[in-house]
């Protein structure tokens, strides 16, 4: 059974609080709800979370302050941040402090899912980067020497087909969203750079074909999903 993403929330808020909680739970998560910053303080040290939501504007420690005590612990946990304020300095601050994400109240639950969603594609990716070596349906596709292996045949990839197939892969069987990954490979989304990519799926269609099981689809408006069998 595939372990549920663990969030840590702190929220004042009591009804907001609840209503996040439970209709993240209702998403497959697993959430950790608090009441101020220092509950969450006094918390975070005793389990392990993937992704933090935290308000600014709480009791006996505020949303800034616990999120720099975090840090301390975990230099690494993606970070939201709500908060009621609209000002560009408190925006700033919640950036300088690591934030992932700021969503300006009120917001709909909708939002904070897909915010989440996006999130952690992106830290799955980064994580997946030091992946080298993926057995893909009956290939080896190797990351360092961006080469895929199939029946000891030997095709040797481009540094842009190797990075897309590569986070592909990563977000195997799952959607891989077309703009980021215009934003992480071409280093924008812009449109002759979409239709360069269309180019590189299209080639990596017609490397995998041999492979009956392994398939890339189009999801419209969305980006691309490798269809595949998969083992790091």
């Amino acid at each position: 059974m595939e372990e549920k993403v663990k969030i840590f929330m702190c929220e004042d808020d009591e009804n907001l609080g609840m209503l996040l909680r439970e209709y993240l739970q209702v998403k497959n998560y697993e959430v950790d709800l608090f009441p101020d910053g220092d509950a969450g303080y006094k918390a975070f040290p005793k389990s392990t979370y993937d992704i933090c939501i935290l308000d600014v504007m709480m009791p006996k420690k505020d949303g800034f302050t616990l999120a720099s005590e975090i840090r301390a612990i975990d230099g690494d946990i993606p970070i939201v941040f709500l908060t009621a304020k609209t000002l560009k300095e408190d925006i700033l601050e919640g950036f300088k402090l690591g934030a992932d994400d700021y969503l300006t109240k009120p917001f709909s639950m909708e939002e904070l899912l897909l915010r989440i969603e996006a999130i952690l594609r992106r830290v799955n990716g980064k994580k997946n980067k030091d992946t080298p070596f993926y057995q893909l349906g009956n290939f080896a596709f190797d990351t360092q020497k961006q080469t895929l292996v199939m029946d000891k045949k030997t095709t040797k990839l481009t540094t842009k087909e190797s990075e897309l197939l590569g986070l592909l892969c990563a977000n195997v069987n799952d959607i891989l969203e077309r703009n980021y990954a215009l934003k992480v490979i071409w280093g924008n989304d812009n449109y002759f750079n979409a239709r360069s990519m269309d180019v590189y799926i299209t080639k990596l269609r017609k490397l995998l074909k041999d492979d009956p099981d392994i398939e890339i689809i189009n999801i419209h408006g969305k980006g691309y999903k490798l269809i595949a069998p998969i083992e790091k």
